[in-house]
């Protein structure tokens, strides 16, 4: 069975992104250029303040007030234009960022609804809740306020680079030195702040798997006297996160502080080597507080690089996991050339069919070939393990087989568009879930388009009219999550008529009636009796009440 696993790399993930959610890039050139003008404008105040300083402050005519004020204002101008054309840099990549990351999370549950049941029973909840809901978040965060700073800080430090070379080229060099050293050890310390971050996801993941199956299985905690092994339990796991988030925040406290002793260790250098060397080559007062100006614009950069790295790499960490969600293969797929199933009653027909589950073992089902005709009721009998619900799940297509064909209405039933399958072929599991809404509600999962009449009537042709009127609020009622307010014999029977309103051509239950309390066994019995005649339908029978109103049996012994 194929596990989801991250991407490679934070770079080739976040390309990948801006191919899956092009929101992400759209009108990035004019945000570029935005944020380029912003910085340009920064750039401009150095350059002024030489001017300044030079040829109205320290001129050879004394000091010129008025230039100076001319000068002055010329430099308010352009911070003003600065701020302006970054804002509205800022305000672009965060409509774009949210609009992208947006359609990514869609697409990440979209994808995530079409994995087999199999894998998705194979992961834990909470790490694929965290795919859509936390991991979104940590991208949002960074695209928000960090992607902008590292945009700008980019064109920040090309162009303050270039004016300082035009100024003193082995002063520019020697900054350029200091940089090139830094960002190596901050490329190095990247891969460990990545792998920390990895692990920091993996452990809110795993506190999220541990807190909701603590809060979903609290009657059996309860039940059981658990509450200590349960707490211990989800403990350890909040314990995992905080050492890993801890540990990750010291890395990050420590690459933040470096950023200042890199600061303060290049200004100091520059304005050494700038003393001596300035009176062999006529360096001047203004062309040394321009320089340093220029210094401050590039190191600014620079230490917002290492505030924002942590948080990219919080992002990255997130990135690449929703990636590795989508990366999943969808082993049963829609067929993009699918046909619709005929009109009228479907037979089935299975030949030569084999299955085994994808992490090996032993062929669940071998060699199962068999004809069901239109309108004939059959049950499905056998041991547990035997494989009935296997053949169940076959026949709706909630899995493939490994060997052989199986075929519905005379089509084989991989060739069928899920939309044409899941409105002709009804499946009710052995523990219908409900959704925490109205029972009206959960009965129109199965047509959308229906009323609160016809939901009623529904009731009525099954027979489930008297239990119905006794609800609290009758079709208004709500279950509440996984439909925890009723017993699960209500709950197989809102699944029945579920099934019932959508009127389907073949119907095939899996023992609804094996957890059904002897008070709703009758109601029960009659609805199905109600739901099965005059269709095809298979009926994995828990119980031999259930299958004596079968047509056909089918008895399953070890595949």
């Amino acid at each position: 069975m194929s596990t989801i696993a991250p991407a490679a790399t934070t770079t080739s993930a976040l390309s990948r992104a801006f191919r899956l959610a092009p929101a992400l890039g759209r009108g990035l050139w004019l945000t570029i250029v935005l944020a380029v003008a912003g910085t340009a404008s920064q750039v401009v105040v150095p350059i002024l303040i030489q001017q300044m300083t030079d040829n109205e402050i320290l001129g050879e005519g004394g000091v010129d007030i008025e230039g100076a004020l001319t000068l002055g204002g010329i430099a308010l101008l352009a911070i003003a234009a600065g701020v302006v054309a970054q804002r509205a840099a800022l305000a672009r990549l965060a409509t774009s960022s949210a609009t992208g990351l947006a359609d990514l999370r869609v697409g990440t549950f979209r994808h995530l609804h079409q994995l087999s049941m199999l894998h998705v029973q194979s992961q834990r909840r909470g790490a694929l809740v965290a795919r859509v809901t936390s991991d979104p978040e940590t991208i949002q965060d960074f695209m928000g306020w960090g992607g902008v700073g590292m945009l700008v800080g980019s064109a920040q430090v090309v162009l303050a680079f270039t004016v300082m070379a035009i100024y003193r080229w082995y002063l520019a060099l020697l900054v350029l030195g200091g940089v090139v050293l830094y960002a190596l050890l901050l490329l190095w310390f990247q891969r460990i702040l990545r792998r920390a971050h990895d692990h920091v996801r993996e452990r809110v993941a795993d506190s999220l798997s541990a807190l909701s199956e603590a809060i979903a299985g609290l009657p059996v905690v309860r039940a059981y006297g658990a509450e200590r092994a349960t707490t211990a339990k989800v403990e350890g796991a909040l314990d995992a996160q905080f050492e890993a988030e801890f540990r990750t925040a010291r890395l990050g406290a420590g690459l933040f502080s470096s950023a200042d002793l890199f600061a303060g260790t290049l200004t100091a250098a520059v304005v050494a080597v700038g003393v001596i060397t300035g009176v062999a080559d006529g360096t001047s007062a203004g062309t040394l507080i321009a320089f340093l100006f220029l210094l401050n614009l590039l190191v600014e950069p620079v230490q917002i690089l290492v505030e924002t790295l942590d948080q990219a790499q919080t992002a990255g960490a997130g990135l690449r996991r929703i990636l590795g969600v989508l990366d999943t293969a969808v082993d049963v797929a829609d067929p993009p050339d699918g046909v619709d199933l005929p009109e009228g009653g479907l037979d089935v027909r299975m030949e030569q069919v084999n299955y085994r589950y994808p992490d090996g073992g032993d062929d669940v089902l071998q060699n199962v070939s068999v004809r069901i005709e239109v309108g004939r009721r059959v049950a499905v009998v056998g041991e547990t393990g035997s494989g009935k619900t296997t053949f169940a799940k076959l026949v709706t297509r909630l899995f493939d087989p490994t060997e052989g064909e199986v075929v519905v209405g005379g089509i084989p039933v991989n060739r069928v568009r899920f939309a044409s399958l899941r409105s002709r072929v009804a499946y009710v599991p052995q523990e219908g879930f409900l959704f925490d809404a109205s029972v009206a509600d959960n009965v129109r999962y199965g047509r959308l388009a229906s009323n609160d009449e016809g939901v009623r009537a529904a009731f009525y042709d099954l027979g489930l009219d008297e239990w119905m009127d006794s609800l609290p609020e009758g079709l208004d009622t709500f279950v509440g999550e996984r439909g925890g307010r009723l017993s699960a014999g209500e709950r197989q029977l809102v699944a029945l008529v579920r099934a019932w309103i959508t009127n389907p051509d073949l119907l095939v239950l899996d023992e609804a009636t094996s957890a059904v309390d002897p008070a709703l066994e009758v109601q029960l019995r009659r609805a199905i009796e109600r739901l099965t005649a005059g269709r095809t339908s298979i009926t994995v029978a828990h119980r031999l009440s259930t299958a004596e109103a079968a047509d056909e049996i089918l008895v399953f012994d070890e595949g």
